[in-house]
């Protein structure tokens, strides 16, 4: 069922307008989905003005915002329409004098008829055929001018009588505990990562992407002395991660995952600093320096190909993968001839080796300043097509334990470590 929200931008005329260039739309929880009708909102002066309005298509790791980190959710977005703007207050007409708090704030979905009916009335009487430009330049962002607190008991009963979704509702709380380490095959990050792989990571749907968690079955090419491989050269990632967009020129983008665990041993901050300074930045810059034209042509296309024949060779095995890759081909060229898909499919594997590269590091702990240095020092590698840099992004994953249920229908929970 489509739901209707609006997507405020505070006073960021910048993020508005990524959201409508880069066709993505970011939000703070993750409540908004596919199908949901979103009007865009962004802040000039004091009037709050809705000048787009789309349609939510599919969840994406796209975050094209500086202050990106903050927004939990992300999806594409189509069916873009455009308006001459309109300020939104006339809403409080339907939702009473808590009507940003009922409309606004957090992107909740309209949950009457007459709303939808105001705001979908005002926007056909503005629309336009083209995106209208503020005449206002950005601001730096600050949601909380936006944002409508309430600090007295009567009046949160009051709001909690008129808007009853408006609390945040907690299914549970947990406690923080620590993985034993990277490897363990009970209780080890990157054992519980693979196993809950898709249910963890939404913007990487199955049916667009394929996982494969083998930790041993790539190898870059390193080089030899007397026959014994050089110590810091050949590297092996955890796993490797296709994903599929026909949207775009290069339409597979492989991630070489790694993963990495503090655990139970690592606790000291000295000790996490220095493991991630010498162990696991080093790690990451070998990934992206194998593809990157700092290594000689002959060992990255070695590399390349071998790889290539093995993700291959692992697909075969598997009628549904096979499948996967089939339909994306065809989804590419409908006319394609059988005998040419498998062709096609090297082809673009090794075009996503030399032009759409990310290293995707899954770690237990990691701060937004760390995560932006490792960022800056990845993407500084050049990929053999020359036109791009190989990506990086860094996810953190943490296990808790449950300590006490008390909702099972609420979306939210505390966790305590």
């Amino acid at each position: 069922m489509m739901n209707v929200r609006i997507l405020h931008c505070s006073n960021s005329v910048t993020n508005y307008y990524l959201c409508l260039h880069e066709k993505v739309a970011g939000f703070n929880n993750r409540g908004p989905k596919t199908g949901d009708l979103i009007y865009l909102v962004v802040k000039i002066g004091k009037k709050s003005l809705c000048g787009a309005r789309f349609v939510l298509d599919e969840p994406t790791d796209t975050k094209p915002w500086e202050n990106s980190e903050i927004y939990v959710n992300a999806l594409t977005i189509k069916d873009i329409e455009y308006c001459n703007p309109f300020e939104i207050s006339f809403l409080s007409a339907a939702g009473g004098k808590y009507w940003a708090m009922k409309y606004v704030q957090g992107a909740k979905p309209f949950n009457d008829e007459y709303a939808i009916s105001l705001i979908d009335q005002e926007f056909l009487r503005n629309k336009s055929d083209k995106m209208y430009i503020f005449d206002q330049p950005s601001q730096p962002e600050n949601p909380e001018e936006d944002k409508t607190t309430i600090e007295d008991e009567d009046e949160l009963n009051q709001l909690a009588r008129e808007i009853p979704d408006v609390k945040v509702n907690i299914m549970g709380t947990f406690q923080t505990v620590q993985f034993s380490n990277e490897t363990d095959k009970i209780k080890g990050l990157e054992t519980l990562v693979n196993e809950n792989f898709y249910s963890l990571f939404p913007q990487f749907p199955e049916a667009k992407t394929l996982l494969i968690p083998e930790n041993r079955l790539f190898k870059t090419k390193g080089f030899k002395v007397d026959g014994n491989n050089v110590q810091g050269i050949r590297t092996i990632p955890d796993g490797i991660l296709i994903e599929f967009n026909k949207k775009i020129n290069d339409p597979f983008r492989i991630n070489l995952i790694e993963y990495e665990c503090f655990g139970e041993r690592k606790q000291k901050e000295i000790d996490k600093s220095s493991y991630l300074n010498s162990m696991v930045i080093p790690q990451l810059m070998r990934f992206a320096s194998s593809f990157s034209i700092i290594t000689d042509e002959q060992t990255r296309v070695k590399t390349i190909n071998s790889w290539v024949d093995k993700i291959i060779e692992y697909i075969n095995q598997y009628e549904s993968q096979s499948s996967k890759f089939i339909g994306w081909i065809k989804e590419i060229n409908p006319q394609i001839k059988e005998r040419a898909i498998e062709r096609e499919i090297e082809k673009l594997l090794i075009d996503a080796f030399k032009s759409n590269l990310r290293v995707l590091l899954v770690i237990d702990e990691l701060s937004a300043e760390q995560k932006s240095t490792i960022k800056n020092v990845v993407s500084s590698f050049k990929l053999s097509s020359g036109e791009a840099n190989v990506q990086f992004a860094g996810y953190v994953v943490r296990l808790v334990q449950k300590i006490n249920m008390l909702n099972n229908e609420a979306e939210f929970a505390l966790t305590i470590q």
